[in-house]
């Protein structure tokens, strides 16, 4: 049995100040071929514990729909309840990079709604905005772009769209359907987002698309090892999610519980949520998080 030493444990006392992390930064780690650690994120308290633990990047997601108000989607989060998600994690951080959901609803109709809806997280703290869609969402990227704001895609399983997808399904495993993948990854780069989450998308595929992409950070879930960095859930990391995540009853295979099992999958001893997350930040850039055979497809 896996016991992680808790005096040596990052997370135990607070880490000193570090550099504010900036997309200049970001993208020198990257390029330096060191993964980026994100988690999600709503409120000051935890952004402030994240921080402290090392995370890059810090998400407030949609997925508030699920872990917080405790719904079955994400379909129902208004921007309001996202602005004011945002402005709460952006008084507890220090240093990592903010950056936020735009949720259904607020940007699909045309590029100058996108805009409006980007300018609110924005003025709550958001340093980037993340959307949902391949290419039809070109537009609306580059008209962003073009004004000075971030984007960060979303490629694979997009929750704010499962019931058109049948449901949380692994995406791109025909060759149409990669080919498909390929091709929005492609108009995403060129759009001029920075970053892309691929989720639920197979390791090889993810690899690919990543080598693919280099100027275009990878942000992978359920999407092997060998993306430009890893997202989770912060209540999936911390096992508290079983049933109100979004993925039923059934933890799901990317997830590891961080405050209880050890890199090699054995139970070790329970560590708070602090020590939990510099494990993470940890593992992920040494590549032990996630395991191609565990956590891929």
């Amino acid at each position: 049995m896996s016991v992680h030493p808790s005096a040596n444990l990052p997370g135990n006392s607070p880490a000193p100040a570090r550099p504010a992390v900036t997309l200049h930064r970001l993208r020198e780690q990257v390029a330096r071929g060191e993964p980026l650690a994100m988690l999600t994120c709503y409120d000051a308290t935890y952004a402030a514990l994240l921080d402290a633990a090392g995370v890059d990047l810090l998400l407030v997601g949609d997925s508030l729909g699920n872990v917080i108000q405790g719904q079955s989607g994400t379909q129902s989060v208004t921007l309001e309840q996202m602005a004011y998600h945002t402005a709460c994690v952006a008084r507890g951080r220090r240093s990592a990079f903010l950056l936020a959901d735009l949720p259904f609803g607020c940007y699909e109709a045309s590029p100058q709604q996108a805009f409006e809806s980007a300018a609110v997280l924005m003025r709550a703290g958001a340093q980037m905005v993340k959307l949902e869609g391949g290419g039809e969402m070109v537009a609306t990227v580059r008209f962003l772009v073009d004004r000075g704001i971030p984007v960060c895609a979303h490629l694979g399983l997009t929750p704010q769209r499962v019931h058109a997808l049948g449901g949380f399904r692994v995406q791109g495993r025909d060759d149409a359907a990669a080919a498909a993948l390929r091709a929005d990854a492609t108009a995403m780069a060129d759009a001029g987002a920075a970053m892309l989450v691929l989720e639920l998308v197979p390791t090889a595929l993810a690899t690919e698309i990543t080598q693919a992409h280099p100027a275009m950070a990878t942000i992978g879930i359920g999407a092997g090892p060998h993306t430009a960095g890893q997202v989770l859930v912060l209540h999936d990391a911390l096992g508290l999610t079983s049933d109100v995540s979004g993925h039923g009853a059934r933890r799901p295979r990317f997830v590891r519980d961080f405050t209880r099992e050890a890199a090699d999958g054995q139970p070790c001893a329970t560590l708070s949520p602090g020590q939990a997350v510099a494990i993470y930040v940890a593992d992920v850039r040494a590549r032990r998080f996630p395991d191609a055979q565990r956590h891929g497809f």
